[in-house]
């Protein structure tokens, strides 16, 4: 059985490009261009993270370009200071929103929803710079085997013994879960354990022939 990956270095991007703090602006977007990423991790010393340099940094140097449109006097659309700015280290977004190797994915996952990033830098518990995570990369456990999946699904009810003989089928990564089970209050509690299998879409019962998908949590 394939083990499921649980944590972020099972998925991140171990190579991962950065710029120094005085890397400047031209350099940054031919970097971006290159290696078609929407971020980089900017770098201090030996390879600390000190923040991280984006498109969005990048972007009002172009908003406030005078233009057709634009008359002399008219107030900056951006950030002015980002507008002029010419090295990393006056464009970054400080500090960097970073996370640790051995993060869950899903914490990866709310961290990104949370600060509303595509890409998080891997960081040691030193700030040094590790790898980079990135959406695609977190999307990565849905391609899991529903082979996988089942074998991964029928360990865990394993280990909740009410639900030991419910079988288990697994297409495209729903879950159905079958058989009989003595008490129903306990459908909450093995439907969060099954979701806790990476790669699970979603979930559905079928005890006894009555088919219902079980509550969300």
């Amino acid at each position: 059985m394939t083990t499921s990956p649980h944590t972020v270095s099972d998925l991140m991007t171990h190579t991962a490009v950065a710029v120094g703090s005085r890397a400047s602006y031209k350099d940054i977007v031919r970097l971006l261009d290159e290696w078609k990423v929407s971020a980089l991790p900017v770098l201090a010393g030996e390879g600390r993270v000190i923040g991280v340099v984006s498109e969005a940094d990048l972007l009002p140097k172009e908003e406030n370009r005078p233009d057709e449109t634009s008359a002399p006097g008219d107030r900056p659309f951006a950030d002015a200071s980002k507008a002029e700015a010419l090295y990393a280290e006056q464009l970054m977004s400080s500090p960097a929103v970073t996370v640790h190797a051995d993060a869950t994915v899903a914490e990866a996952a709310r961290i990104m929803a949370r600060r509303q990033v595509k890409r998080l830098p891997v960081v040691d518990s030193g700030g040094l710079l590790q790898g980079i995570i990135s959406r695609a990369d977190l999307l990565k456990v849905f391609l899991r085997s529903d082979e996988d999946i089942a074998d991964e699904t029928l360990a865990v009810l394993g280990g909740l013994p009410a639900a030991a003989d419910m079988a288990v089928h697994v297409d495209d990564g729903v879950v159905t879960l079958g058989g009989s089970l003595s008490d129903r209050a306990l459908v909450p509690l093995i439907a969060r354990a099954v979701r806790a299998v990476e790669g699970v879409v979603d979930i559905r019962l079928d005890l006894l022939g009555h088919r219902e998908d079980p509550p969300a949590g």
